[in-house]
C-alpha cells in the first residue's frame, strides 16, 4: 500500500531526495533533521550524503542492521512483494537507484515504487 509521505520543508518532491525521505520516516524525525545527519556523516567520510555507506552508517548508529536478497530472483521481488511479506516492522528498503521507507506493510514516498525490485532492507 503506497502513502504520500513528502517531509520536504518546502514540498519540493523532485530533488532527488529520496535517502533523506526514507531516513526522516524510519527515524521518525524532520526532513531537516534527516539531512543534516547524513551531511555531517557525509563530511566526515568524505563522501556524498545519498551514498549506502554514508546512509548505512547513519541507521547503523540508529540501531539498524542490513540484510540482504538471497539472488534467486534479483528482477522478481518487488517493493510490493516485501510490503506484503511484511506486514509489521519499519523498513528502509532499497532498491537499484532508490530507497524508501517501509513502516507497518506501507510504503511512506511521494511516488509509488511497488513495482521496483528491491536489492536489499534495513531494519531494528
Amino acid at each position: 500500500m503506497f502513502r504520500y509521505y513528502n517531509p520536504n520543508p518546502v514540498g519540493r518532491s523532485t530533488v532527488g531526495d529520496c535517502a533523506v525521505r526514507a531516513l526522516s520516516k524510519v527515524l521518525d524525525i524532520s526532513w531537516e533533521r534527516a539531512y543534516r545527519m547524513l551531511s555531517d556523516n557525509a563530511f566526515k567520510m568524505g563522501d556524498m550524503p545519498s551514498s549506502n555507506s554514508v546512509m548505512g552508517s547513519v541507521l547503523r548508529q540508529h540501531g539498524f542492521y542490513r540484510e540482504n536478497l538471497p539472488p534467486t530472483c534479483p528482477d522478481c521481488y518487488t517493493i510490493g512483494d516485501f510490503c506484503r511479506d511484511n506486514p509489521i516492522g519499519t523498513y528502509l528498503v532499497g532498491s537499484d537507484n532508490h530507497v524508501v521507507a517501509v513502516k507497518n506493510g506501507a510504503i511512506f514516498d511521494t511516488w509509488d515504487s511497488s513495482g521496483e525490485p528491491i536489492l536489499y532492507f534495513w531494519t531494528r
